[in-house]
């Protein structure tokens, strides 16, 4: 699962720097608001959507092909699902990857925190550090315990190691200039 979101994000990474992103950089809210503010933000994007849930579908079936053909012993340890359940899982791992971002943004955005910043109080500034970095591994893992059996040390694996990888993608995007912030 971490190995095919952190590729899956990668590519991610690599498809928002580039110039056929930018036809697509429609924020997903449409510019609607609530309350007079925006829902979620310019940063939440049409294009963010496009590729992580494919990248994670790709990712998840190409990976468990390389472990059935290299580590079959791993690969039998894994859910035992079809190509199309592979790619389905992924696709779903993907999404909720995005989505789960969402509320946070919403909820920021009602407390007058710009998109890319934070808090100017320090309590609030640690919250939203701490559910920026837990949002999206927390609905993946939500989604996937939906989906198939997640093992308790699976998800305690996701909830350390989950939340340290997304902190490198966000420094990541910040030096190649996506992101306005590093963490």
């Amino acid at each position: 699962m971490l190995l095919s979101m952190s590729v899956a994000g990668t590519l991610h990474v690599l498809w928002l720097k580039s110039n056929m992103a930018g036809r697509f950089f429609q924020p997903v809210d449409f510019g609607l608001t609530f309350r007079n503010r925006r829902l979620f933000g310019e940063n939440k994007r049409l294009c963010g959507f496009m590729v992580l849930p494919p990248a994670t579908a790709a990712t998840f079936v190409l990976l468990y092909a390389v472990a059935q053909a290299l580590f079959p012993a791993i690969a039998e340890a894994l859910w035992a699902l079809s190509t199309v359940q592979q790619a389905g899982l992924g696709f779903a791992f993907g999404l909720a990857f995005m989505a789960a971002e969402l509320p946070n943004s919403f909820i920021k955005r009602q407390l007058d925190i710009a998109p890319g910043e934070t808090s100017k109080q320090p309590r609030l500034r640690t919250i939203i550090m701490l559910v920026d970095r837990f949002d999206s591994v927390l609905g993946v893992l939500l989604v996937a315990s939906l989906l198939v059996h997640i093992s308790v040390a699976t998800w305690m694996l996701v909830l350390i190691a989950g939340p340290a990888i997304h902190a490198l993608f966000s420094i990541a995007m910040y030096a190649i200039g996506i992101k306005v912030r590093a963490l």
